[in-house]
């Protein structure tokens, strides 16, 4: 009977042990986000105020004279705007190449991935390692090049020149392989009896399986082309092709003592951001747990 008491007060003893530490993990956790959002809270704050509340110590979190002028005069929006930024326009040109280059890569990794995954061709290994060596090259070495083929096709100030290199990601191309390498061979011979075609199972068979890794593949493609400031700094010399990153940096530096304003312009930048994340957040997670498990 003491033996099974002691038993008893041993597994009770472990099981609090263990609440205990996953309630200070919890805790360390919590703390360590909450640091982690604190820029994030000030520049939403900062975005709010008038210019001379903005640099006050210590921070008053809350405006005092809380005013949506400054988001009013970013855009360009009433009486509110002593000049026109152009914010709209370069909203407009990197929602259109986001959105591009988002479809265009996510519809080329994933006929690459099953290409490299389900259709057996000569050299398909060596192909794929190569394909896969290009990731090693710094995308700076790549500038010069890219400066000089879109100069002799005359595409230098255009978006083409963001456009043609985001439709192909290798990263995307990998990602996509690997998911559809875990799919069994059975669901292709199955289709295969039935009388479909390479691009038939492609298209019927294997896109709706993938569905969670497209979605995060599109999340990652969509931030990167969002976020993408050297080369559309090197590209694009008209400031009506401007992308949020450049127009951000110009910004700054015509607002340079006038924070207010450049905190409500980064705060609508990263609204496509939290959308498309809050969106795909589900499918991401899926993705993931997706591509550590195999099928």
């Amino acid at each position: 009977m003491e033996t099974v008491v002691k038993k008893n007060y041993h597994r009770n003893t472990q099981k609090y042990k263990k609440t205990l530490v996953k309630i200070l993990i919890t805790i360390i956790v919590a703390i360590v986000g909450f640091t982690m959002i604190i820029p994030f809270l000030w520049m939403l704050s900062a975005s709010f105020k008038i210019s001379a509340e903005v640099m006050e110590l210590p921070i008053r979190w809350i405006p005092k004279h809380f005013t949506p002028n400054n988001y009013k005069a970013v855009w360009n929006i009433g009486k509110s705007a002593a000049r026109d930024y152009h914010f709209g326009l370069s909203y407009f040109n990197s929602l259109k190449i986001a959105f591009i280059n988002l479809f265009g890569a996510v519809l080329t990794s994933t006929m690459a991935g099953y290409a490299f995954a389900k259709i057996n061709f000569k050299g398909r290994n060596i192909l794929f390692l190569g394909y896969l060596a290009t990731m090693m090259i710094p995308q700076q070495v790549t500038l010069i090049p890219k400066f000089v083929m879109f100069s002799k096709l005359n595409l230098i100030g255009t978006h083409l020149t963001l456009i043609l290199p985001g439709i192909i990601t290798v990263t995307g191309t990998f990602l996509m392989r690997q998911y559809f390498m875990q799919i069994p061979e059975e669901l292709k011979e199955s289709a295969y009896i039935d009388g479909a075609n390479e691009f038939q199972i492609w298209a019927r068979i294997m896109v709706p399986v993938a569905k969670p890794s497209m979605a995060s593949l599109a999340m990652i493609v969509f931030l990167w082309n969002w976020n993408n400031y050297q080369e559309a700094l090197v590209f694009l010399a008209d400031w009506r092709l401007y992308t949020i990153p450049v127009s951000l940096t110009n910004f700054i530096e015509e607002t340079s003592t006038q924070y207010n304003l450049i905190m409500a312009a980064s705060a609508s930048a990263l609204i496509p951001v939290f959308v498309v994340f809050l969106a795909g957040q589900k499918f991401f997670v899926k993705g993931l747990m997706a591509g550590a498990v195999k099928g």
